[in-house]
């Protein structure tokens, strides 16, 4: 979607970052790719308890669509596939950083 889209689209930028990273498993799938660096489908899903293969493959797809995570396919047997953050991406760790503060200062 280029800026004059995403302008028209959402009433304002908050509106588009929280439609970007959004939702439980976008956040936790950010958060262990800032984290860990570069990770295989089997590594995410493996810390990511009770996520179903279904939601997990769509929340990488649209995390890729709207060029947060880049994913990278190795044509090998057996396949390979990793998954990093791009620079966009990387510009989020500030707000993953704020929103797991946040979240240790005020846990009960």
């Amino acid at each position: 979607m280029n800026t004059s889209q995403e302008q028209s689209t959402y009433m304002c930028p908050s509106g588009y970052t929280m439609d970007v990273i959004g939702g439980k498993w976008k956040l936790l799938i950010l958060w262990h790719l800032l984290n860990d660096g570069i990770k295989r489908y089997g590594e995410i899903k493996k810390v990511l308890p009770g996520i179903t293969h279904k939601m997990l493959s769509s929340q990488l797809k649209e995390l890729e669509n709207d060029g947060i995570v880049h994913r990278e396919e190795y044509q090998q047997i057996p396949p390979k596939v990793e998954y990093s953050l791009t620079e966009k991406g990387i510009t989020l760790t500030p707000i993953l950083k704020a929103i797991s503060e946040w979240g240790s200062a005020n846990m009960t």
